[in-house]
């Protein structure tokens, strides 16, 4: 038998004290019920799961965060800036960002120490969809929508396909929603200020299928199972 949050600790989900502050969270589950903490465990036959996911001491690491406004998409800043790693101590797994987001768009980024999966979610043969809401200035007409989704030409090429609905519009800006399949630098920012509608504001709510739905920024979570399976479903890796 072994302490609940030391054998936190030994699949490295987190460091003691912070796997202490996920069981006292409510957010440790043995056997399907809430774990307490104090409690111990047996690893050779309880099922032991963080926010949904099933843990082992081999098991990989994979979390949402809802990265704010301010915080650079690395793992250290020679400038001694706060990064997304900043954002995730007490994760005791050496995690990365899959991908990144500029310093100025808030929203969902994965972080993992699974390579071969984030690969693939960065490749663009393998065409993850991500959700965007862009705040724009002007009154963006459908016509102009159209424009997007069809491909803007810039510097780079030509964008790819993309989806792109006009949420709302007011007298001097256009709330949209976009889906993109792309990983360029700076894409929606760039095409956006192309066809006339430089972005004010830039918020990205999902990543292949997983959203930041009830995080703050900042805050973040592990990926329950079903979540993980789903972005190896979708980049052609066998389920864990």
């Amino acid at each position: 038998m072994i302490r609940l949050q030391k054998y936190l600790a030994e699949c490295g989900v987190a460091s003691r004290r912070a796997s202490e502050q996920l069981i006292g969270a409510g957010r440790v589950t043995v056997n399907g019920k809430t774990a307490g903490i104090g409690d111990v465990v047996d690893p050779a036959v309880d099922k032991v799961a963080v926010d949904g996911r099933s843990l082992d001491r081999d098991g990989k690491v994979y979390i949402i965060l809802n990265k704010p406004c301010g915080v650079i998409t690395s793992v250290k800043d020679t400038h001694d800036r706060k990064t997304v790693i900043d954002c995730v101590m007490g994760v005791r797994a050496r995690v990365f960002p899959v991908g990144r987001l500029d310093k100025d768009v808030e929203g969902a980024l994965l972080l993992t120490n699974d390579g071969d999966l984030a690969f693939r979610l960065t490749h663009p043969s393998y065409q993850v969809a991500k959700i965007y809401l862009a705040w724009v200035n002007g009154v963006m007409t459908p016509e102009t929508a159209v424009r997007i989704e069809k491909g803007v030409k810039l510097e780079d090429g030509k964008t790819g396909p993309a989806e792109v609905i006009i949420l709302n519009t007011g007298a001097q800006t256009t709330l949209v929603r976009l889906v993109l399949r792309e990983g360029r630098k700076r894409e929606i920012k760039r095409m956006c200020e192309a066809v006339g509608h430089p972005v004010r504001e830039l918020r990205r709510i999902a990543v292949g299928g997983i959203r930041v739905k009830g995080l703050r920024p900042g805050e973040w979570r592990y990926l329950n199972d079903s979540e993980i399976n789903r972005l190896h479903r979708l980049t052609g890796l066998k389920p864990s």
